[in-house]
């Protein structure tokens, strides 16, 4: 079963249950020393700091070859990041509050109607 299978059932159960989407959790240790949620969740934590600093450094670069490079670390560590993340939520160690449809709707309205404000819009670049 994929991570979007596994969204999607947690997703109704969690309409009749709950309103926490998430998966069983791996049982892990509770001693003092660090396990393993802790240390992938420590190894998350730096890989969401890295890629915020690569993407600053990224706006500052005026060199184009060094531009590249960077643009490479950073995909390359966002990737790292959102495997973490799915390992975590994998193994219940990330949960999700479920949103009501209603708002859910309401939230799409609203930021659909932001696109006429928009000068440039896909229709737009569609027909030059």
């Amino acid at each position: 079963m994929n991570n979007q299978q596994q969204f999607q059932g947690q997703q109704s159960q969690g309409q009749q249950q709950s309103s926490k989407i998430q998966n069983p959790k791996t049982q892990v240790p509770e001693t003092p020393q660090m396990n393993d949620r802790d240390y992938i969740n420590d190894i998350l934590a730096t890989e969401k700091y890295m890629t915020n600093n690569y993407s600053v450094a990224m706006n500052e670069a005026s060199h184009q070859a060094f531009y590249s490079d960077l643009e490479q670390i950073f995909i390359d560590t966002q990737q790292c990041q959102r495997d973490l993340f799915n390992l975590m939520f994998e193994k219940g160690w990330y949960s999700f509050e479920a949103e009501k449809q209603q708002t859910l709707s309401q939230s799409y309205q609203q930021f659909t109607g932001y696109q006429s404000q928009i000068p440039y819009t896909t229709q737009d670049n569609q027909q030059q």
